[in-house]
């Protein structure tokens, strides 16, 4: 405990590099993913060849992916640019094919009521099936940001600064309360940026408050008139105050 006051300011800044090395695939891997995801979902004889490629980019060991990347892209070993790039792979791996089957379960009326009414394609995929597809698309994203706060830790082992730093350093010096400060800021972080991801799901589909609200309320509703059809219970219900919602 000692160790963990005397050194609060460097947690802190180590869990910023974190993050900045936690958002950035994030952000990269919704932008790759989405069209990928669009593309499997429209033309059917890719799909399963797009998602068994992103599928087979998961199975990559990240150590070995990070350690291999510097040659390829020409990059410094130290530099977090080889970081960056394994974490992108990997979220772009696993929400494509969450994108794909967010895209699946847009309901066809929908669809083909927005092309009745005059819709061109792009237009209908801004305002029709990607916000449809939104709710799914938030909970593969969140999927993604705990992955990859998990996996920047990694990148200490091959010079990153982060968080995985104070694993390293704690296990060479033989620091326990170090290790455990790690850990514990690793994952305040990513039940923080979960979170965060959530709120941000919750506003971009308002209307899935409202039906959630509409269908309790229906669900209360038939209770009631079940309640009504059988005999004695709308006398208990009188005691017990059990007609309210």
């Amino acid at each position: 405990m000692t160790w963990i006051l005397a050194n609060l300011g460097l947690i802190g800044d180590l869990m910023l590099v974190h993050l900045r090395l936690s958002l950035i695939p994030v952000v990269v891997s919704i932008l790759v993913a989405v069209p990928l995801g669009r593309l499997a979902h429209r033309v059917g004889w890719l799909r399963g060849g797009v998602l068994s490629v992103v599928g087979l980019l998961y199975t990559i060991p990240s150590l070995a992916l990070i350690t291999l990347l510097p040659p390829l892209l020409g990059t410094p070993v130290l530099s977090d640019v080889n970081v960056l790039v394994a974490l992108g792979l990997y979220g772009v791996a696993l929400l494509t094919r969450s994108v794909a089957d967010a895209f699946d379960a847009v309901d066809a009326d929908v669809v083909r009521s927005a092309m009745a009414v005059g819709y061109t394609p792009l237009r209908r995929f801004w305002t029709v099936e990607l916000p449809l597809a939104v709710p799914v698309i938030v909970a593969g994203t969140r999927v993604v940001a705990v992955s990859t706060v998990s996996l920047v830790t990694v990148g200490a082992l091959v010079g990153s600064r982060n968080l995985g730093s104070l694993f390293t350093d704690g296990l060479q010096r033989g620091i326990v309360p170090e290790i455990v400060a790690g850990i514990v800021a690793t994952v305040v972080l990513a039940l923080v940026l979960d979170l965060v991801i959530a709120a941000v799901g919750r506003a971009l589909t308002p209307w899935a408050r409202v039906s959630g609200t509409s269908g309790a309320a229906r669900r209360a509703s038939r209770r009631r008139a079940h309640r009504a059809e059988v005999p004695g219970t709308a006398a208990e219900d009188a005691v017990t105050g059990g007609g309210a919602a």
